[in-house]
């Protein structure tokens, strides 16, 4: 066949999927490229599908990828020749972005488009009609003063990216520099990829984006170097009151802010100064039970913030995007490990938040020692004859459930953190049941929603140094907690088929050892249940990002944690 090339790994197809040969030397720097453009829909050991969306190809261009590099890439690694049907979707979804640009002109938020009859046809939108005053000339259409955010979201649903360029407000001022070294004397800086994220958020206009970076990589400070470089009042939203405190320590660390400067927002006090940091539990607090009131969303209009730093930013709750459309002309930085939203709703972070500004793959990073090597496992056991019968009648969640908390998981989980004894091990779930006994067995502290506030510190306390090496968690130590000696993760259930979940668990265990040593990543499976598909959804973005899983039907774990089983 003309133009065949089988030592390639790429087979582009006219739906716009894209196959890739996971057994092929090229495997890796075609993967590397295509998540930038493309977005993975499943992974199984030898074939991995992609597919070309248009919000894939929208965030491309806002990265900086254009249609020729795109095509370029696919055409490096294709086995076949491109079909037309993909390279035309590729340059005309990419050359959207650009054609509708918001503005602010004397004053007024303007929508502004190259043709005319496109923006007639955008002016004709139930969803925009009722957020235009008039239109001014043939390009442009004056909008209401609060458009901004509604009519970005309305047009994106229709197919219809803006490129925001209308300005933001300067907030109050605040003037404060990144440190050179921390106050025991730890030099630092940013390392070259923080500081070339903080410039593609900084990039043009120095509006609004996200940028995103594995656990461990510090995306922290990529915040905190924004804070500084706009030199602007700031208001962060934090997953959780560890997060808070992570937040409020890293920035007297880092940055020549004094206490005074810095106040939490939070069911254990509501400060309000020029850096405040707040949870989103705090404010979707509604007044009432069942009440679509939430009187704590004011913070938003306590001071003339400069800067609103979503940190994860794939967790931000409904109402908060409400609340974002309105207060378009603030700057925005989301931060997240992944821009995976298990509630579909990507779209509406690259509408309110901002696209996708900064992305760097995981296993770039641990190639330049930045994040541990992580070997990943998944051990499949049986289910117990006597629950059989049960998991045969049960349907939907009751069936799942009864996979998750599979009780042989239990000596499993004791003799993995038998065998990594000498490390610092998580063991983490999603049912409370389930870790209790856990917890008994191994005789190891439990961490769950319930443990106070006070606890939960002396407890990740106590593991950094050593004197509990192992807790059981449950999902609040999903995200954002700072544990950077942990290297081993056993996991014995999770939510679902949620891919989020699994990136920030082994995002838990990523910080680099001081002794240099990989981490370890558990995930325990029942085998032939439908546990084993939610598997393979939960692990499709580690696939992604490189991470492959050894999966082994487990029959024992002998000393040193190197897992015994069969394929």
């Amino acid at each position: 066949m003309a133009d065949y090339r089988p030592e390639m790994p790429l087979i582009v197809q006219s739906d716009h999927s894209v196959l890739l040969e996971v057994d092929n030397p090229n495997f890796a720097p075609a993967r590397d490229d295509l998540i930038g453009f493309a977005e993975l829909v499943k992974s199984p050991e030898h074939i991995h599908t992609y597919r070309i969306t248009p919000l894939s190809l929208w965030n491309a261009a806002a990265a900086g990828w254009t249609a020729t590099r795109v095509e370029a890439s696919l055409g490096r690694w294709s086995k076949f020749p491109l079909p037309g049907e993909v390279l035309s979707t590729v340059r005309e979804r990419m050359a959207r972005f650009g054609r509708l640009r918001l503005l602010l002109v004397d004053g007024h938020l303007v929508l502004e488009a190259d043709d005319p009859l496109l923006l007639t046809e955008i002016a004709r939108l139930r969803s925009v009609q009722s957020h235009v005053a008039e239109r001014v000339s043939p390009n442009r259409l004056r909008l209401q003063p609060l458009a901004r955010g509604f009519v970005k979201q309305a047009l994106l649903k229709a197919g219809h990216p803006v490129d925001d360029r209308a300005g933001y407000r300067e907030g109050e001022h605040l003037a404060v520099t990144m440190r050179q070294a921390t106050p025991d004397g730890e030099a630092f800086a940013l390392r070259a990829y923080q500081d070339e994220a903080l410039h593609a958020f900084l990039h043009r206009d120095a509006g609004s984006g996200v940028v995103v970076l594995p656990c461990g990589a510090g995306k922290t400070l990529v915040g905190l170097a924004a804070l500084c470089a706009l030199q602007t009042q700031t208001l962060i939203l934090c997953s959780s009151n560890t997060s808070v405190r992570q937040w409020m320590d890293e920035a007297l660390k880092r940055t020549g802010l004094d206490p005074t400067q810095i106040g939490q927002y939070t069911g254990q006090a509501k400060e309000i100064a020029p850096v405040t940091v707040a949870t989103y539990q705090m404010l979707t607090a509604a007044h009432k039970k069942g009440s679509d009131e939430f009187p704590h969303m004011r913070i938003f209009e306590a001071r003339r913030w400069g800067l609103i730093i979503y940190d994860e930013v794939h967790l931000l709750p409904a109402p908060v995007f409400r609340v974002t459309a309105e207060i378009q002309a603030t700057r925005r930085l989301g931060l997240t490990a992944t821009l995976v939203r298990e509630d579909g709703r990507e779209d509406d972070v690259f509408a309110l938040i901002g696209p996708k500004r900064f992305d760097l793959p995981w296993r770039v990073l641990e190639s330049q020692g930045w994040i541990a090597t992580a070997n990943c496992h998944e051990l499949r056991l049986d289910l117990p004859a006597e629950l059989r019968p049960a998991y045969a009648l049960a349907d939907g969640s009751a069936r799942y459930r009864l996979a998750a908390e599979n009780p042989l998981k239990d000596a499993l989980a004791e003799q993995l953190v038998r065998a990594h004894e000498g490390e610092r091990v998580l063991v983490i779930g999603h049912y409370l049941g389930q870790l209790e006994r856990l917890a008994e067995r191994i005789k190891a502290p439990l961490l769950t929603g319930k443990t106070p506030q006070r606890e939960r510190d002396r407890l990740f306390d106590a593991f950094r140094a050593g004197t509990e090496p192992v807790l059981i968690v449950s999902r609040v130590a999903n995200f954002a907690v700072d544990l950077p000696d942990a290297s081993v993760a056993v996991e014995v259930s999770g939510l679902f088929g949620s891919r989020q979940e699994e990136a920030q668990r082994l995002g838990r265990i990523l910080r680099p050892k001081r002794d240099g040593r990989p981490a370890t990543f558990y995930a325990l499976v029942t085998r032939e249940s439908v546990e084993e598909e939610f598997a393979l959804k939960r692990q499709l973005f580690l696939t992604e990002q490189g991470y492959r899983y050894n999966i082994r039907r487990a029959v024992e774990v002998p000393e040193g944690g190197a897992v015994a089983g069969r394929p």
